[in-house]
This record gives C-alpha cells, sequence and structure tokens, in this order.
C-alpha cells in the first residue's frame, strides 16, 4: 500500500501539472488508456488469458470505480482542492463500516481507532470548508468516498475468488477508458468542452501519468487482496503525506506547526496498524 500511496501521490502531482492545459474528462482518458496500453503489453507477452469466470464482479468494481473516479474530479472543479480530497478519503470510514457487512470481517477495534486518527489528520492537514452553495458538489464528494469504498470492498472479493491482480486493473482501466472517452465525446458534441490538442511535449507526462495510475492500481489492488483491509486503508493516508511533500519540493509550499501534527498523526496510525499486524503474526507463530 505504501507503494501504490506514492504512486497515487506522484499521479496526483502530474494532473497538477496537466490540469494547467487539460481538462478532467482527457485527463481519466490519457491517464486510463496509458495504462490499458501497459497492463495490456504485458498480458500479451506473458500470453494471460483475460477470461474470467466473474465477469459480471469485475464490470461492477471498474463501472463503480469510474464512477468514483468522475464524482471526485466534478469535486475537484467545484470545491477547494483539499475539501474534494478528505470527502474523497472518506472512503476508509465507509469501508469500516461495509467490511461486517460484505466482507463478513470483525477487525481488531484498535484497527477502527487508527482509521479514525488517520482521517483527524487528513481533516488537520487539508483544512476543508466549503460554502452553502457549494452543497451539490460537497455531496457528490462524499458520494466518491461511498464509491472507492464499495470499490475496494470489491477488490477485497474479486481476490478472494483467486482474480488476479493484472486482470482486475486490466478491466478497470478499459472500462475507465472508454467511459472517459465517452464523457469527452458528450463534451465536444454539446460544447462544454474542446478538445486540446496533443503536441511532443506532453507525451512524456501522459505517459508517466499512465505508469504512475497503473502501478499505483496494481499495488493497491494486490494490498487489498492479500492484507487487512482495515489496516491498508489506514496506510492508504500516506498517499497525501508523499503529496504534502511534492508541493513542498516542487512548489515551494511552506508547512504549518499544525500540518506537521497532522502529518504525525498520520504516521502514528500507519505505524500502529502495522503493529497490530506484527502482533497479530506473532500470537499465531
Amino acid at each position: 500500500m505504501l507503494i501504490a500511496a506514492l504512486g497515487f501521490a506522484i499521479m496526483g502531482a502530474l494532473v497538477k501539472v496537466g490540469a494547467t492545459k487539460f481538462s478532467s474528462a482527457e485527463l481519466v482518458f490519457y491517464r486510463s488508456i496509458f495504462g490499458l496500453i501497459g497492463i495490456y503489453a504485458y498480458i500479451f507477452a506473458k500470453k494471460l488469458p483475460l477470461k474470467t469466470p466473474v465477469m459480471v464482479k469485475q464490470m461492477s468494481r471498474a463501472l463503480i470505480g469510474l464512477a468514483s473516479l468522475a464524482l471526485f474530479f466534478y469535486a475537484i472543479a467545484h470545491l477547494p482542492l483539499a475539501t474534494a480530497i478528505t470527502l474523497n478519503y472518506t472512503s476508509a470510514l465507509f469501508l469500516a463500516i461495509l467490511m461486517p457487512l460484505m466482507l463478513h470481517e470483525k477487525p481488531k477495534k484498535i484497527l477502527y481507532g487508527t482509521v479514525l486518527l488517520g482521517f483527524i489528520g487528513i481533516v488537520l492537514l487539508l483544512k476543508p470548508h466549503f460554502s452553502s452553495q457549494q452543497m451539490l458538489a460537497g455531496s457528490l464528494g462524499l458520494l466518491s468516498g461511498i464509491g472507492a469504498a464499495l470499490a475496494y470492498v470489491h477488490v477485497k472479493q474479486l481476490g478472494k475468488l483467486n482474480e488476479p491482480d493484472w486482470r482486475t486493473v486490466y478491466y478497470f482501466t478499459l472500462v475507465s477508458t472508454i467511459g472517459s472517452g465517452a464523457w469527452m465525446l458528450v463534451s465536444q458534441l454539446f460544447g462544454l468542452q474542446g478538445f486540446v490538442t496533443l503536441t511532443w511535449h506532453d507525451i512524456p507526462m501522459l505517459l508517466s501519468l499512465g505508469a504512475s495510475a497503473t502501478i499505483a492500481q496494481l499495488a493497491m489492488t494486490r494490498a487489498y487482496r492479500t492484507g487487512s483491509t482495515l489496516i491498508v486503508a489506514s496506510l492508504a493516508y500516506t498517499t497525501v503525506i508523499f503529496a504534502t511533500v511534492f508541493g513542498v519540493i516542487f512548489w515551494q509550499e511552506s508547512l504549518s506547526l499544525s500540518e506537521y501534527l497532522a502529518i504525525g498523526l498520520i504516521i502514528i496510525s500507519g505505524i500502529i496498524s502495522a503493529n497490530t499486524t506484527n502482533n497479530a503474526s506473532q500470537t499465531t507463530k
């Protein structure tokens, strides 16, 4: 999950760079299609089978993931960035609620505390806020968090059905490419957003965007498939730490004392989660 967090932070930094030129629909499309090309090249080279006995579950996971991503981008477009990210990261809290209902897992109570502690750190770090005029965007941003939680539940269920990580990521990037492509086409037809012509200078950034997103998706899928759901969710908060560090390095953003405290809370949350896993393993041995 730490590899996934770093990958998603790199992706976020590249989205920040690309957003100065491309629309949200275009960024989702390029993020998806370059990832699709990469994962399909791997599948083709290894001669891996794409046929799956759980196609309905794969399509359900992909569609929920795409819907969550679209809602997240809408929230980013209509809310302060920190607010949109915080609302999306409620996914870990919703996961804690969904686990007993959909995964039939009963984690240790301390893990619920670490998820809540990490989320408090997110709120302190990002300082979300929105006005009454932004209630619709705020509601959709919250829905993106619920959608992300449902997508992660699907990933866990697919893992229990022995679906390999690469196949799950393949179908997600395939559906995301088709869905975002349709989004771009509708925007063009209704005059909402025109296409931006690509130049050779854009290719490295877009390739890196697709690569970082795909590697992060593979790592995240493996983490949720093989690890404790709430521990993985707690470690996912480190994405915000990596993104904050990138902001300091590349955009000379400064941190206040409260922001350092918030980062500390997120790190403590991850450490407690990791120690809970180690203690459980030692007890088993």
